[in-house]
């Protein structure tokens, strides 16, 4: 484990000390990984409570979806602004604030009397949030720089990323089952106080971390609309259709926007998404197959949720728990597979295996039926896709900022969030709208009258599910591939990483100077 440390009797220097490992990194581990389990808990606890909460506000069913839309909307949209702002203001206060706006945010949804205020509470967590995730996650990247150090950080990390979704089902489930829907937000106060009081006593920002180049307003403005719109365009169609006119026009608005924003970054000094970012080979791979696998996680989300409570009758509780073994086999693939092996082989041989194994997974999952058996088909299944994803998980997130400029890490790291926050959107529309057909398509074949109608309704809804899940199959080997293609970095200390390192540090010296360049021309 590499430190720096002075001879006895004499101080560090005051650039060395400023440089040195804080010793109290790993107890501040605990506390960015419990803000980070607190954001991704929330992506999935709320649906559990929506049926609840729906009846108590009197929401309609039309706008039922807007309880989860407006938190993904502002919390997609606005994810590179906040990892801009935890580069440019500081990650430590970025990520501080966050967990306050979050928690108020969370108490006006657990008091909402009413829709309007409840959407209002959903979008605001979806602010804080954009500026939490990316600000947890460049804390670990600045923080933990030494191989192996940053192996098992990022085991902790990429096992609570994973499993925090199946987690959250859970706690949902209990919470709704025997206290009651508010719950589901009020749970996020104590969770966002314990990690303030951590954060602002054990954090410490390493020196000269921060970019303090001026905010790149049109940068902000274009991502942040074209996010916006690309988000809401998936969503749409979940409920409206890919043909209808707003979801159309919502794909059209988010292409323009965007590449408006490319455009746009390719020419300013100092830009929100510094293209190099995404130019780079290995972090542009790991974001696509990470992005990719997300969609495929998030419809099984749905599609098992939906399997168990109604083909299979089980409780909210119970089906929480019937996600376990999937967060077990995520938590032990990403801390004692992911975590074991980061330092010791290549990163594309934990992607490239993670996904497959995943994929082999989802394949078992193609032979459900109506009374399938939770032990033979389901159980196996979640152990093989919570050890795959849970090995993938574990490397990618530590790609995406390996190897950054500490003044770039705050962005890119929001751009991990953001191929995953697209993947689940995308993943929710896409597979759910397959899902859809397919049942159509079995109903229209399949005519019942008595008895038999339920039996062919359910029939019908696992036949819809199935045929999705062979499109997860497809889209984790693609994943896959993607990650075995374009990740050719070696095994971080490797040769091959550190003549990377040596390449990405050389460029960042080169771009720190330049607008000192500028400035004294």
């Amino acid at each position: 484990m590499s430190t720096t440390s002075a001879p006895a009797g004499r101080a560090l220097p005051p650039d060395q000390a400023a440089d040195a490992p804080d010793p109290r990194r790993w107890k501040a581990l605990v506390f960015i990984a419990l803000a980070q389990l607190m954001v991704v808990l929330d992506a999935t606890i709320v649906n559990i409570a929506l049926p609840s909460a729906q009846q108590d506000l009197g929401i309609t069913d039309g706008n039922r979806q807007w309880v989860i839309t407006a938190y993904a909307l502002a919390f997609g949209g606005l994810l590179l602004f906040g990892g801009r702002i935890s580069d440019l203001w500081g990650r430590k206060r970025t990520f501080l604030t966050g967990l306050v706006g979050f928690a108020l945010a969370s108490a006006l949804g657990g008091a909402a009397d009413g829709q309007a205020l409840m959407l209002g509470a959903r979008a605001l967590q979806g602010v804080f949030g954009a500026l939490l995730a990316p600000a947890a996650l460049s804390l670990l990247a600045v923080t933990f720089t030494d191989v192996r150090e940053r192996a098992k950080a990022f085991g902790v990390y990429g096992a609570i990323a994973g499993a925090g979704g199946a987690i959250g089902l859970l706690l949902g489930g209990v919470l709704t089952e025997y206290l009651n829907w508010r719950w589901t937000f009020f749970v996020n106060i104590p969770i966002a106080a314990v990690a303030f009081i951590g954060a602002y006593l054990l954090i410490r920002e390493p020196a000269r971390a921060r970019d303090r180049a001026p905010l790149d307003i049109p940068g902000v403005v274009l991502s942040t609309t074209g996010l916006v719109s690309l988000v809401h365009g998936f969503t749409r169609a979940e409920t409206h259709g890919w043909s209808d006119s707003l979801t159309v026009g919502s794909f059209v608005a988010a292409g323009v926007l965007l590449l408006a924003f490319v455009l746009v970054e390719r020419r300013v000094a100092a830009p929100l998404l510094p293209l190099r970012v995404l130019m780079d080979r290995n972090r542009g791979g790991v974001y696509l197959s990470l992005g990719l696998a997300v969609i495929a996680m998030f419809g099984l989300f749905l599609f098992l949720t939906y399997y168990l409570q109604v083909v299979q009758g089980y409780s909210p509780v119970r089906t929480g728990f019937a996600f376990l073994p999937m967060s077990a086999g995520m938590i032990i693939g990403s801390t004692q597979i992911g975590a074991r092996l980061m330092t010791r082989v290549p990163p594309r041989l934990l992607l490239g295996p993670g996904f497959l194994a995943a994929a082999v997974g989802m394949l078992l999952l193609t032979q459900l039926e109506v009374g399938s058996s939770y032990a033979a088909v389901v159980l196996p299944a979640q152990v093989l896709l919570g050890l795959g994803l849970g090995t993938a998980f574990m490397p990618a997130m530590s790609m995406a900022t390996h190897g950054i400029a500490p003044r770039d890490a705050g962005v890119a790291s929001a751009m991990v969030n953001t191929s995953q926050q697209v993947g689940g959107a995308i993943g929710t529309a896409l597979l759910n709208t397959i899902a859809a057909s397919a049942t159509a398509s079995y109903l229209a074949t399949h005519a019942a009258t008595g008895e038999a109608v339920r039996r062919v309704q359910a029939e019908a809804m696992v036949a819809g599910f199935t045929q999705a899940i062979w499109w997860a199959v497809g889209i984790l080997a693609v994943a896959a591939a993607l990650a075995v293609t374009l990740v050719t970095a070696g095994r971080p200390g490797g040769p091959a990483a550190a003549s990377g390192d040596a390449r990405d540090k050389g460029a960042g010296e080169q771009a720190e100077a330049a607008p000192v360049a500028v400035h004294l021309g």
